[in-house]
């Protein structure tokens, strides 16, 4: 019997888990963004897991403090939440998220304004961990891909933000997560007898009228 402690048990590997996370799922290399100092940081902010508290990386506004970050998806995926690493308590800290799903004809800002938004909310001030904010499963249930306009920085010149990351499911992620629950006979000994269960069984079902 496995022991509660077993880094290879089955409750062990299932802890270590986040099925749920998207990152694999972004198409990176297509992340850009408006209104950033380094065009190309768009891409940066956009880590895995392990890396999102990382602050030496990150993406900063241009003249003003407004930036779009538009984030494809390499398939459909249904969004849950997203998360975010922002400034913190400076005043590079945006407090205004919008979010437009599936429109990948956003080029300016104008346009921006005028278009409803499927999430419009007010940023948390002062949080300086990594942060998840809840979405509406039903507007973003078959997304391929979002844009993201963040505004209204404390100071009110610049913003910064340092990580954006994204929680839901997609086909490939849900097939993944039955193969790793699929959980293998113990020893060989186990295996004969799974093998002689299923013997049985075929042999009644070929014999039952």
């Amino acid at each position: 019997m496995a022991s509660g402690n077993d880094p290879n048990s089955v409750e062990a590997q299932l802890a270590g888990l986040d099925l749920t996370n998207l990152y694999g799922s972004i198409d990176k290399y297509n992340v850009h963004g408006l209104n950033l100092t380094v065009p190309e940081d768009a891409q940066n902010i956009i880590k895995p897991w392990n890396e999102r508290e990382d602050t030496s990386k990150f993406a900063e506004s241009g003249v003003d403090d407004q930036v779009i970050i538009h984030v494809p998806f390499t398939q459909n995926v249904r969004l849950r939440s997203v998360l975010l690493k922002l400034a913190g308590r400076g005043e590079l800290t945006p407090r205004r998220l919008r979010i437009y799903a599936n429109r990948t004809n956003i080029v300016d800002f104008a346009e921006a304004e005028e278009i409803t938004p499927q999430l419009n909310i007010r940023l948390l001030e002062g949080e300086t961990a990594v942060h998840e904010y809840q979405l509406r499963a039903a507007s973003f249930a078959n997304v391929h891909s979002v844009s993201l306009f963040f505004s209204d920085s404390v100071g009110g010149d610049t913003l910064r933000l340092y990580y954006i990351g994204f929680r839901g499911d997609s086909r490939s992620q849900r097939k993944e997560g039955t193969e790793k629950l699929e959980i293998p006979a113990a020893n060989s000994a186990d295996a004969r007898l799974i093998d002689r269960l299923q013997e049985k069984s075929g042999a009644q079902q070929t014999t039952a009228r």
